[in-house]
């Protein structure tokens, strides 16, 4: 099915969940003022559904493959990613002393989601070199940002991130990919690194990879592993291009899905050591990595908004078109939609959707004040807000892409488990995304371990006094077309105070009854917040229509948050009650 970029649902999300409107009212989002992210989305949608869609499908069946020891990407790739990078995509949010526009992420992420919605596979290359071009530009000497910075962020030159061996997996603290110093400032790397997303290519003329690897003596665990830049051909003085480095593809990955995607097995230094250069200090090179790691996190979720949204589109139509059954009233068969349990699943898809979206907006806004700002209490707010976001945002917005995809493929019955739709497509390409960039169990250890205990626990208890006040606007309106949906999204918001009190009794206490309920607790306090996000953006449309707007996607907004609330968030308690009392099962289990 063609899919058409969600533009006006995406600018809506900005606007009135993430605080675009604010913030071009204060000064925040300057940049964006006088129809500047309108225009630019709409060129974004324009070149995601002319060039990029076409090419979801073809990727699909072709598949990247290794070919005399070159990897050779579907038909149609390299031109459309080379297109893309001309007009200055890649650029968007980097900075403009290496040729970005240094425009904000708010508007980053929402390119994001259209490139992916239309080729999850073709845009995990851009994705990633953006993380690349993030972790350079904070961490990187003044020698590798003039060297490289300018090529990646025009996208003539990718980037990649070398994290996982082996036998190491998710631990890097079992790393033992190696760096010895030469001496003259650049480092012999060796070592083999799995599961290296467009790990090699031809599309662009360099790829700049990012390698974490151990120097000579250097501490146990994660505390000594180092950030490498390691590119495969080097550059010359004058940025002319040198010689090969001593780097290569082994082998490509037979993967479930984004088959497009080359998916590589690197190994570095056969022939006495690729060279590399050092980013960042000796033995902190995880905390450089992480740069790149919490920008893919962000984009990762986003991934899962974007097939998500792509799902929905196609399972819509062929509900629309497809007549089996009779509806009640109905003389013959009837198209599927006027099903209710077809409407229901479609609702959830859409609400799903639309939550994990108004959370990576959220997120995105957060760490636009962080960089913005000024005043450093307020900078340092938004840093903390960002930080517990981020997990969130990323766990639950690839949860539901899975969920949302399952669902396409239910609508669709048996014609959606056959490849022939391509509603199949879209629940193997989402599978990987609660994979990637730590695992969703990573994501919700993370939330409680080190991010609830932000200023003592104060950040998320702003956090949720925030969903309440939310939660507190939708019941009190009195309108009919909200029914319960202050009421219901209030006791989850209540859930997830209760819950966030036992995590952070318990961290210390009891960590393994804290570790436990992770999950539960992050899905919890995705329901509160993205709840509260949807409920924000009702009460919006439902101003607009009250001045005489009649744009019917206000209603659907409406109709939205009302499905969550009494729908989706009602499994709040329920969630809270496994993360209160569901400790001692887990614990006890396989001992």
């Amino acid at each position: 099915m063609t899919y058409r970029a969600p533009v006006e649902d995406i600018l809506f999300a900005m606007r009135h969940a993430a605080g675009m409107e604010r913030g071009i009212a204060d000064g925040l989002y300057a940049d964006l003022a006088e129809g500047v992210a309108e225009a630019v989305l709409e060129e974004a949608a324009k070149f995601a559904e002319e060039r990029i869609a076409p090419l979801n499908r073809i990727g699909d069946k072709e598949t990247s493959r290794l070919v005399d020891g070159k990897v050779v990407v579907p038909a149609g790739f390299t031109e459309a990613y080379r297109d893309w990078a001309a007009g200055g995509w890649g650029s968007i949010a980097a900075d403009p002393a290496f040729g970005g526009q240094g425009l904000p992420v708010l508007l980053n992420i929402a390119c994001t989601e259209i490139w992916n919605s239309a080729n999850c596979a073709f845009s995990l290359n851009p994705l990633l070199t953006m993380g690349a071009v993030e972790a350079v530009t904070a961490h990187g000497s003044d020698f590798l940002k003039n060297t490289f910075l300018a090529k990646m962020i025009s996208g003539e030159w990718t980037g990649t991130m070398n994290l996982t061996e082996p036998q190491a997996g998710s631990d890097l603290a079992l790393l033992t990919a190696r760096a010895e110093p030469v001496g003259d400032g650049t480092y012999r790397i060796f070592g083999q690194k799995i599961f290296i997303t467009y790990g090699d290519h031809e599309m662009t003329e360099n790829i700049v990879h990012l390698f974490l690897a151990r120097l000579p003596g250097a501490p146990p665990g994660t505390r000594g592993i180092s950030l490498f830049l390691v590119p495969k051909y080097l550059v010359n003085a004058d940025g002319s291009l040198g010689a090969r480095n001593d780097l290569r593809c082994h082998a490509l990955e037979h993967k479930l899905g984004i088959h497009a995607s080359p998916t590589a097995t690197m190994i570095f230094g056969d022939n006495g050591g690729a060279i590399g250069y050092l980013v960042g200090e000796e033995n902190k090179g995880l905390n450089c990595m992480f740069t790149m790691m919490n920008n893919a996190r962000l984009a990762v979720g986003v991934q899962g908004v974007a097939v998500a949204e792509r799902a929905y589109q196609q399972a819509l139509g062929y509900a629309q078109d497809r007549k089996q059954g009779r509806a009640v009233g109905a003389p013959s068969a009837s198209p599927i939609i006027e099903h209710p349990d077809v409407k229901r699943m479609l609702l959830e898809m859409r609400a799903k959707t639309a939550a994990g979206r108004a959370l990576c907006l959220v997120t995105a806004a957060a760490l636009d004040r962080y960089h913005r700002l000024e005043d450093p209490e307020a900078r340092r707010i938004a840093h903390e807000e960002a930080s517990m976001l981020t997990p969130v945002a990323k766990a639950f917005s690839t949860d539901i892409g899975i969920e949302v995809a399952s669902t396409g493929v239910q609508i669709h019955g048996g014609m959606g488990f056959v490849e022939e739709t391509g509603a199949a497509q879209h629940y193997r390409d989402a599978r990987i995304l609660a994979i990637y960039e730590g695992t969703n169990g990573i994501q919700a250890i993370d939330l409680v371990t080190r991010k609830l205990p932000l200023s003592d626990g104060q950040r998320v208890k702003t956090m949720i006094a925030g969903y309440r006040q939310s939660a507190k606007q939708a019941r009190t309106i009195n309108d009919p077309g909200f029914q319960r949906v202050g009421e219901r999204l209030e006791t989850a918001v209540d859930a997830l105070e209760r819950a966030t009190d036992f995590m952070l009794a318990n961290l210390k206490s009891a960590p393994n009854a804290a570790l436990a309920g992770a999950t539960p607790y992050l899905r919890l306090f995705a329901l509160a917040s993205g709840g509260a996000y949807l409920a924000e953006q009702a009460l919006a449309s439902r101003v607009a229509l009250s001045v005489g707007e009649s744009d019917p996607r206000h209603t659907t907004r409406i109709r939205d948050a009302r499905f969550f609330a009494e729908n989706l968030a009602t499994a709040a308690t329920g969630l809270e009650s496994a993360v209160l009392d569901g400790a001692d099962a887990i614990n006890a289990a396989f001992a």
